[in-house]
């Protein structure tokens, strides 16, 4: 049944006295007890080697990515980088677990997610740095652009997904999340839309203990985050957001079954946020040296170094190899972010509305003819 399918589809339900039809099981779509895992499990011996070693050189890419722009941000030259060092494993996992032609929606964090996709290095930073709404094309890379408000993507992603599938385009949408996007009302909303209709949709929240200051004990209590999933009636998954190929063997599994017309799934990745909220926040505030300590052994790019090493998947040359590459594109972000873009300021008003609205025409002609009155009496000053 779709959306335009009006009939009523009604059975008695089976806790009333005297039905026939029995209640749903729920059984079927609660997490596991415990968040999936791969590294250090007989699970590892049977993944696609390649794909483990692709996992690790885009990690290590990753964290030299997150490394580098916040430090660009300490400099000034990035207006603000929320970083996502120590939940890339959720990061590239996320991207890699798509098709060329499914969509990935984004939070602000999620820029190493946007960059794994294959979106310019630099052109993903474009908002991040103040020059325009977003960097890139949306529709060439099938990347919706970094969302800055919580949660406001994920009902975007369930539209996206079931206007495709009513058009009879087969693809999939991975909403990304935080933790403190699920205390918004547009998460919800999206699952119980998503659901109803049984978009092809995955949503992926990244729990990494805080929304900004305030702990998840704060915001919920729920046994998991994926338990909510229940409630809305599909499944919910747990999985150890450190370990990057768990990470990707669930979002794939999910995937797949949103491709196959099998529903939405809530996907609950267990991580942790190294680095502050951003470079406005100091997270010594609200956070113990000691619990950020006993993260950073569970650092994902360490982890996956050393279980691959172990397994034998991984040697000193494919180490050296990322290891370049991460630091030339270090390098690149330098020497890019070293002088100022030349911007058009009435490119604000581009990509806003297919048709601008008339309260838009109305500011781009007062900026317009503030723009002309500068050039004017910069003009009179020089022939004074």
């Amino acid at each position: 049944m779709t959306v335009l399918d009006h009939r009523h589809h009604t059975s008695v339900p089976g806790w009333l006295p005297g039905a026939t039809a029995p209640r749903t099981d729920p059984a079927p779509l609660l997490p596991d007890a415990s968040p999936v895992r791969v590294l250090g499990t007989p699970a590892l011996d049977t993944y696609d080697p390649a794909v483990l070693r692709e996992l690790y050189r885009r990690l290590v890419v990753g964290r030299r990515y997150n490394q580098q722009a916040t430090v660009l941000t300490k400099q000034g030259r990035l207006a603000v980088y929320p970083a996502s060092t120590g939940q890339e494993a959720c990061q590239v996992a996320a991207a890699m677990a798509l098709g060329r032609a499914d969509w990935l929606f984004p939070s602000y964090r999620d820029t190493l997610a946007v960059v794994s996709r294959g979106v310019d290095p630099l052109e993903a930073l474009t908002l991040l740095r103040g020059n325009a709404h977003t960097g890139y094309d949306p529709r060439a890379v099938r990347t919706a652009p970094l969302c800055t408000p919580l949660a406001t993507q994920a009902p975007h992603a369930v539209g996206l997904a079931h206007a495709a599938r009513l058009g009879g385009e087969p693809l999939v949408a991975l909403a990304m999340l935080g933790d403190g996007g699920t205390s918004e009302g547009d998460f919800h909303e999206a699952l119980n839309f998503a659901a109803v209709l049984q978009a092809p949709v995955v949503f992926l929240v990244q729990n990494n203990g805080y929304a900004i200051s305030v702990p998840l004990t704060r915001q919920s209590a729920a046994p998991t985050l994926a338990h909510k999933a229940v409630g809305y009636g599909m499944p919910g998954r747990l999985v150890d957001g450190n370990d990057a190929p768990a990470v990707h063997s669930v979002l794939t599994e999910a995937v797949e079954r949103a491709r196959a017309g099998g529903g939405p799934t809530l996907v609950e990745a267990l991580t942790y946020r190294l680095e502050a909220h951003t470079n406005a926040d100091d997270a010594t505030r609200y956070r113990e040296d000691d619990e950020v300590a006993a993260w950073r052994e569970r650092d994902p790019v360490l982890l996956m170094e050393r279980h691959l090493r172990a397994a034998g998947l991984l040697d000193d040359e494919l180490v050296r190899a990322a290891a370049e590459e991460a630091e030339a594109l270090a390098a690149r972000m330098r020497a890019e972010f070293h002088t100022d873009a030349e911007l058009d300021p009435m490119s604000l008003f581009a990509h806003v509305y297919a048709e601008p609205t008339q309260q838009l025409r109305e500011q781009a002609a007062q900026l317009s003819a503030e723009l002309a009155a500068e050039r004017a009496a910069e003009a009179g000053v020089r022939h004074s």
